[in-house]
C-alpha cells in the first residue's frame, strides 16, 4: 500500500474519497477525513459558502445530497497533488425529486494533515437546472 502521505499515496486517497461518494458510502468518505475535518460547500450565505466543521456534520450534508439525488455521481476529470494541497476537477450530475438535471463542472481544493484530509473547499459552476426529459421521470 503506498503511504497515504506522499503525492502519490494522497492522490490514491482520492480516488479513493470519490469512489465512496459514488458508492454513497458514508463510511468510506468519512475514512478520508481526519475528525475535525472542515468543508466549505459550493454555495452558502458567507463568502467561503457554508462551513461544516466535524465529521458528523459532513456526514450529514453528503447523505443529505445522496437522499435528494439518488442518482448523484461525480466523474473526476483529473486530480493534481502538489505536498499537502491537492485539487479534483469533476462533473456533477443528479436528479432532483422533481425531475430537473443537474450537470455542472467543478473543482475541490483539499488541504492534507498526515493521510488524511483536513480541509475541502468546493466550487462548481452555476448553471441552471435542466427541465426532465420527456419520457424520464417527475
Amino acid at each position: 500500500m503506498t503511504d497515504a502521505t506522499t503525492e502519490a499515496g494522497r492522490r490514491a486517497l482520492l480516488e479513493r474519497l470519490f469512489a465512496a461518494f459514488n458508492r454513497h458510502d458514508a463510511d468510506g468518505v468519512m475514512a478520508c477525513f481526519t475528525p475535525g475535518v472542515v468543508f466549505d460547500t459550493a454555495a452558502g450565505p458567507e463568502p467561503h459558502g457554508r462551513r461544516l466543521t466535524g465529521q458528523e456534520a459532513v456526514r450529514a450534508a453528503f447523505v443529505g445530497v445522496w437522499t435528494d439525488m439518488p442518482d448523484v455521481a461525480w466523474t473526476v476529470a483529473d486530480h493534481t497533488v502538489a505536498g499537502d494541497r491537492a485539487t479534483s476537477e469533476w462533473l456533477f450530475t443528479g436528479t432532483r425529486a422533481d425531475g430537473g438535471r443537474i450537470e455542472v463542472e467543478g473543482v475541490d481544493l483539499f488541504t492534507f494533515e498526515g493521510g488524511l484530509i483536513a480541509h475541502k473547499s468546493a466550487f462548481r459552476k452555476d448553471r441552471p437546472v435542466q427541465a426532465a426529459r420527456e419520457g424520464e421521470r417527475p
